[in-house]
């Protein structure tokens, strides 16, 4: 009869002691759980209404779920008394060791979720970075695949082209093709102007409405070097260089235009032209 008596005080003396904890940690537990289903919901909405990746959205889910519940049971823990310093150095342990082993994955995947959340390029974007030049195909969890002009496939590892210069030579529609071309001083400049300004006119990807820029560069004793600067859709870029090109070729041929009389020292310049990328 003691002993009954005995069990019965010690588990009204658990109830009063524990059951208060006990029904804070499961109301904690549960208002936790809505408030993380609630900001998992959110964060899903925020990466649809900035158009992330479909294949890196369920991860980025899962992942911010997960760290969210561990931060709650251990709350919930902390409120029943359990002692969670332990835990968490466990865990900070156990991160840090990950961290180091996935040191260069896990730059790689956060430079690709900054590149899907802040869009420096799209796919189908033709971009200059760490020395490639390709049109983006895919942008992967860690790495973002180019091909390039000559149909080789290039893949940057995200977390580099996340921190390095990049050129997006397709953002703005629009793209200045600059070259140099060189025409012999014994021509008339007046002459040597409209040869071609008939030359760049007859370009088919040069934009009608922008008016091409034929600047004189640099007088020699014997030539005449001249930057032209046509205006043209980001995709004809190379069309528009190449074309403008031979048409100046043939457009001096009709128009007697001759070319420098002596060597052009002009680095590797020669009668033809030199390009770059300007937006």
């Amino acid at each position: 009869m003691m002993n009954l008596e005995a069990l019965k005080t010690g588990i009204w003396t658990a109830i009063t002691v524990y059951g208060g904890r006990v029904l804070l940690a499961l109301l904690v537990f549960i208002i936790g759980r809505m408030v993380i289903s609630w900001l998992t919901q959110l964060v899903k909405r925020q990466m649809l209404a900035r158009e992330m990746d479909a294949t890196v959205q369920p991860f980025v889910a899962s992942l911010v779920s997960v760290g969210l519940t561990i931060m709650l049971m251990l709350s919930c823990a902390g409120i029943l008394g359990v002692e969670t310093t332990s835990f968490v150095a466990v865990l900070a342990s156990a991160g840090l060791a990950i961290g180091l082993a996935l040191q260069g994955s896990l730059a790689n995947f956060a430079g690709g979720v900054l590149m899907l959340i802040f869009k420096p390029f799209r796919v189908g974007d033709l971009i200059v970075s760490q020395g490639f030049t390709g049109v983006v195909e895919a942008i992967q969890i860690f790495n973002t695949v180019l091909v390039t002009p000559d149909n080789k496939t290039i893949f940057l590892p995200n977390g580099p082209l996340s921190t390095n210069p990049l050129t997006n030579i397709t953002a703005k529609g629009e793209i200045r093709v600059d070259m140099t071309f060189a025409a012999g001083s014994q021509n008339k400049i007046d002459d040597v102007l409209a040869s071609v300004r008939q030359a760049v006119t007859a370009n088919p990807y040069a934009l009608k409405d922008r008016a091409p820029d034929i600047l004189v560069n640099k007088l020699t004793d014997n030539a005449v070097v001249l930057d032209v600067r046509v205006w043209t859709r980001s995709q004809n870029f190379w069309d528009t260089y190449y074309n403008t090109q031979e048409q100046i070729k043939r457009q001096f041929e009709k128009d007697n235009i001759k070319g420098p009389r002596f060597g052009l020292e002009l680095g590797d310049l020669s009668a033809g032209g030199t390009a770059s990328f300007r937006i």
